[in-house]
């Protein structure tokens, strides 16, 4: 295996390209990705759109397809893709997921979740969308795995709230509503986690904030508007 230029960076990971047309992403600060490649196995066969996967030698490391196209995220800044389609699709994406039995819970309606499903792991691929990064995946109740991308679009665009309802809004409707029980434990792993600055972190308030006003502008009965105010099922 020969590792080529590398093609993107994240918080916790670096991907190359491989001499073979598949790429490499390797995490950083000794992280593993034992159990990623399993998770992404077991959703390709209930028919989820996610890439291929193999086996990789070091436990930091994960060998999967290339795969062609932008990301949700820059088709938003380029403008090849509305707001309202981009959270129509987000919100598409989370109840197909949420559709797939889990691999090894037991409580009933626990489902696998991404918990980091946003624009930026969505690529918008010939054959439609694919979604990656599946580092932070885990087995729960789905409002947890909504609640997450509803906070984690609300945290990038808190200080530009008409922009972020033209996306959150479509999400929202598209979605079982939001338990402030969920919303509140969203916001705990946003603050718990180690890769955000100070700032991303002091903007979480703001953000639930956001997300309320949002799904108030829906109507009665729509997305979160009721949810919200519901607390813990």
């Amino acid at each position: 295996m020969e590792i080529g230029e590398l093609i993107g960076t994240g918080r916790t990971a670096d991907v190359w390209a491989l001499n073979d047309g598949r790429v490499l992403r390797r995490y950083r600060d000794g992280l593993s990705a034992d159990g990623e490649a399993e998770v992404m196995t077991h959703l390709a066969e209930h028919g989820y759109p996610v890439p291929a996967v193999w086996a990789a030698e070091r436990p930091e490391d994960l060998i999967m397809e290339r795969l062609g196209g932008p990301t949700m995220l820059e088709s938003l800044v380029a403008g090849t893709i509305s707001p309202g389609a981009a959270g129509e699709l987000l919100a598409e994406l989370l109840r197909r997921l949420h559709e797939i039995p889990p691999r090894a819970a037991t409580r009933p309606g626990d489902r696998v979740l991404h918990l980091d499903l946003h624009p930026d792991n969505v690529l918008l691929t010939a054959h439609g969308p694919v979604v990656i990064d599946w580092f932070t995946a885990a087995e729960g109740e789905p409002g947890l795995d909504d609640a997450m991308s509803a906070v984690i679009l609300a945290q990038a665009l808190h200080d530009r709230p008409d922009t972020a309802c033209t996306v959150l809004t479509p999400l929202l409707r598209g979605l079982p509503p939001l338990t402030d029980h969920h919303l509140a434990e969203a916001r705990a792993r946003r603050a718990a986690n180690p890769t955000l600055t100070t700032e991303e972190i002091a903007a979480l308030d703001d953000a639930l904030t956001l997300i309320r006003s949002c799904a108030a502008g829906q109507g009665a009965g729509q997305g979160a508007g009721q949810g919200a105010g519901q607390g813990a099922g």
